[in-house]
């Protein structure tokens, strides 16, 4: 006999998932996927449609339960529903009428960096770091304040909506959660601490929206979900073939894949290899600062009366994303098991080094005017070897947020749990222990983030399917990958990687002056305009003189 099922909602970025877990063995039963269309209306600009997110999300759970009841397993097992969702992406919608204002600017868009630029330019001594004390994070593209800023100025539909207390501002989890609770019938407005945390309008201290950032960045709190805990009954689905079931968990993708990974305890670490690749580690009850460029984040609260935990965070904004864009920009590969192979034929990127920063570049770095570089190429590059260097450049972007946690912390990681998309790739999991000089421990169940959610939603008070008590937790199979070259060989290699990243620096800067019609005039450059001037006049003058004479 199956123990109770609970089921997991998982929207990434690049894919929306439905997946279904026996709760007494947290064996995966059965699960769907859809991919999600990306846009790219101008250079640096990602948006997604709300709508097909929606979609997406009711198609998964209808074949999941399709193929459930093939299985003969019955769907009226499953007890709860938990969220986890791809964080930052913004998104407003018309309380009255259901309809999504504008698309949802996912977190990569980079379309705010001169709202950033002129917010820094504000604070005392240009401190991108000026609300870090209250929100664990640097004034960046990357969260959603600015982006709702954006939507505010930038399209009358929002502004429109918000003047007329129409408008609702939610994340991805509240989009979702509003949707299936009712939508416009009385549906629930309402995020979790995970997701909360990442929006620079919420105070990781009181654990609630902060009046102060709430009016730094100008936005009415009215138009704010309620803040929750990752774990309690958030409200009932109410269409479909699984009405009725709560919806009882919520976390932030990389906060779930921690409790995934049952990271539960202070000092504990996990990788997470999707779009981006985020390392998150568990700091317990207290916040910690960093000094080294990693986020401070809410890791989880499970439960309304239980204690928030903290976690350390390394965000990587560009990881399987560059196995996207070899594909789908280069059409240099097929398929992402195609890159494996191209890269495995040569075992080397022979002295080839690949900087993805397309969306600048995220920890510990923080800089926004980078873009991505290609470097050390000579003729006998081929594209074997920029498949090797693409790879690579997932690893050393993790070993530069692993430095920088063994720094903050003091204590160094001694292996590293992993999970994600691609962490099928073996190669890359063999590069990432020879970059780290540390082991690299895979579970053999691949989908942590969304257990992490359907652990939290089963847990939830009014459900009480999945216990969280250390000693209930099912033993998880794993994989471990060991270093196999030597560090010297290692540590060459890195050296010549940070080289890289400082040639990509300083790359783009944001709008330069314009002559009022969109172009740019020569003389906006202070230096050029007077070397023209300069010739005009030593010409004026030389042909003065030789007229004279």
């Amino acid at each position: 006999m199956l123990g109770p099922l609970v089921a997991a909602i998982d929207q990434g970025t690049s894919s929306t998932r439905f997946l279904v877990f026996n709760s007494k063995t947290a064996e995966l039963l059965s699960h769907h996927q859809v991919e999600i269309k990306q846009s790219f209306p101008k250079e640096g600009w990602v948006e997604e449609d709300p709508k097909e997110i929606l979609q997406s999300v009711y198609e998964c759970m209808e074949r999941t339960c399709e193929k459930l009841t093939q299985l003969n397993i019955d769907i009226s097992n499953i007890k709860a529903i938990g969220v986890t969702n791809q964080r930052e992406t913004t998104l407003v919608w018309d309380k009255e009428t259901g309809e999504p204002l504008y698309n949802a600017i996912v977190w990569l868009d980079l379309r705010t960096q001169s709202t950033v630029e002129r917010l820094i330019n504000k604070t005392p001594g240009r401190n991108k770091n000026h609300l870090k004390h209250k929100t664990g994070l640097p004034i960046s593209t990357y969260f959603s304040a600015v982006k709702l800023r954006w939507l505010m100025d930038n399209v009358s539909e929002v502004h429109e909506a918000v003047v007329s207390h129409r408008a609702m501002f939610g994340t991805i989890d509240s989009w979702l959660i509003w949707c299936l609770t009712g939508g416009k019938s009385g549906g629930v407005h309402c995020t979790d601490v995970t997701n909360a945390s990442r929006t620079m309008l919420f105070n990781i201290h009181t654990m609630d929206w902060d009046p102060e950032l709430c009016k730094y960045f100008g936005i009415p709190m009215e138009i704010l979900p309620r803040v929750r805990s990752s774990s309690e009954i958030y409200g009932l689905m109410k269409s479909g073939a699984l009405s009725g079931i709560p919806i009882s968990g919520c976390l932030g993708d990389q906060s779930a894949a921690l409790v995934g990974q049952m990271c539960f305890q202070d000092g504990q670490a996990k990788n997470t290899y999707g779009t981006g690749c985020f390392l998150l580690r568990n700091t317990g009850a207290k916040p910690v600062m960093s000094d080294h460029g990693l986020l401070t984040t809410v890791a989880y609260k499970l439960g309304r009366d239980k204690p928030a935990c903290y976690a350390l965070e390394g965000s990587v904004a560009i990881a399987g994303a560059v196995v996207r864009w070899l594909q789908d920009n280069l059409g240099i590969i097929g398929s992402s098991e195609e890159l494996e192979k191209l890269a495995a034929s040569v075992g080397t990127s022979y002295g080839c080094y690949f900087v993805p920063a397309f969306s600048g570049l995220y920890a510990p770095y923080w800089e926004p005017s980078a873009r991505g570089i290609i470097c050390g190429l000579t003729q006998f590059t081929n594209k074997s070897h920029l498949a090797f260097a693409a790879l690579e450049a997932v690893c050393f972007q993790t070993r530069e947020i692993l430095d920088a946690m063994n720094q903050d912390s003091g204590i160094p990681l001694t292996q590293l749990q992993v999970d994600g998309g691609m962490t099928s790739n073996r190669l890359l999991m063999q590069l990432q222990a020879d970059i780290l000089c540390i082991p690299v421990v895979k579970p053999s169940m691949p989908e942590t983030t969304a257990l992490g959610a359907a652990m939290a939603a089963g847990a939830a008070e009014g459900v009480s399917v999945w216990s969280l008590s250390p000693e209930d937790l099912s033993e998880v199979t794993s994989e471990k990958f060991e270093p196999q070259i030597n560090p010297e060989e290692s540590e060459f290699r890195y050296a010549r990687w940070k080289k890289a990243v400082q040639k990509s620096m300083n790359w783009e800067t944001t709008e330069p002056v314009g002559n009022g019609n969109g172009e740019t005039s020569i003389f906006s450059s202070v230096p050029l305009g007077f070397y023209i001037m300069g010739s005009m006049l030593m010409l004026i003058g030389a042909k003065y003189i030789t007229g004279h004479n």
